[in-house]
């Protein structure tokens, strides 16, 4: 496959200007959905074992996901080397699901968001090594800028304490999730061999649970499910619904026509969406010094769209 700066892919170039905008608003949609997943995530978090209650929010998921891959492509067993394929996909979406409601039992939805915008500068580098996806200066320098905009949130602009270093553990077990779901990322591509988006990120979400089921293991066995709160279901079915099906098969079908990185880069909108959703359910504004933090990461998404829109036009004749 040829590739050249500032583009995911040739494959962009066939879109048009309207399929490339599409593509886009449907990854800020995903983005907003994903962002539901951190005030969510904060209220449930210590309602029970991080892993069975991810492996309920999946085995939803699949519920739901199944009727509609039948109707729309037939259910049949996909063979053993695509389930090996979405096998290595899914577990590192299962690491990432798994460290972020676990991390939110000791942080909270805004530190967690600010800490999966470094999801992007991951995601460069393994599509880079993975499917040779190349990025111009501006995108390079947009990804820092992203980085620093996520240290200035989570160190609440006090240089102090940025250099004391003052993470709690959730802040830290949740950066090797984002390290994962970078991973994840630049894996669809590779691992993609032509099978209709729906049907792959079916067996993604089952296989998620999968995983889940097995960092669960005789935990689920000991639930007493007639004492779990109804909100925590509501809750749970949410996620199955909007981040889970929804947005896995958002981000995979745009990956594939604007590219993981572009994709990835709207992360970056994610505490923005975090702290008005925080704020409309009552939980107030952060200091004023965690603002241009927001609106550093913020800035960090547009320059990289720009720029990619910029440096294709140096490469490729429109």
């Amino acid at each position: 496959m040829s590739l050249s700066s500032g583009t995911p892919s040739g494959a962009e170039n066939t879109l048009s200007g309207r399929e490339r905008a599409s593509a886009h608003g449907l990854a800020i949609f995903a983005m907003v959905l994903i962002a539901t997943t951190f005030p969510i995530g904060d209220v449930i978090a210590g309602t029970g074992d991080t892993a069975v209650l991810m492996f309920i929010r999946f085995a939803m998921a699949s519920i739901m996901f199944a009727p509609i891959v039948a109707w729309r492509h037939g259910l049949t067993w996909p063979g053993w080397r695509a389930m090996a394929r979405y096998s290595v996909v899914s577990g590192t979406a299962a690491i990432f699901f798994w460290t972020m409601l676990e991390s939110l039992k000791t942080t909270d939805s805004l530190n967690s968001s600010a800490i999966s915008t470094t999801i992007p500068v991951f995601t460069a580098i393994f599509a880079a090594l993975l499917v040779r996806e190349r990025m111009g200066r501006m995108r390079l320098a947009a990804l820092g800028l992203g980085l620093l905009g996520a240290l200035w949130i989570i160190f609440r602009g006090d240089p102090e304490r940025l250099i004391a270093l003052q993470l709690n553990y959730g802040d830290v077990l949740f950066f090797p999730g984002c390290i994962a779901m970078g991973l994840y990322a630049g894996l669809i591509r590779k691992m993609h061999r032509g099978e209709p988006v729906m049907v792959m990120s079916f067996w993604f979400t089952v296989l998620t649970a999968f995983w889940l089921l097995v960092i669960a293991n005789t935990k689920i066995a000991s639930i007493d499910w007639a004492m779990v709160d109804g909100s925590v279901l509501g809750s749970l079915a949410w996620l199955a619904i909007g981040p889970s099906v929804i947005t896995f098969f958002l981000v995979q079908q745009t990956t594939l026509k604007i590219g993981a990185t572009r994709v990835q880069a709207y992360t970056y909108l994610i505490p923005a969406i975090v702290l008005l959703m925080d704020w409309a359910i009552g939980r107030g504004l952060p200091t004023l010094m965690t603002l241009p933090g927001i609106a550093i990461v913020v800035g960090a998404s547009l320059l990289i769209q720009r720029g990619s829109i910029y440096e294709g036009s140096r490469t490729f004749a429109r």
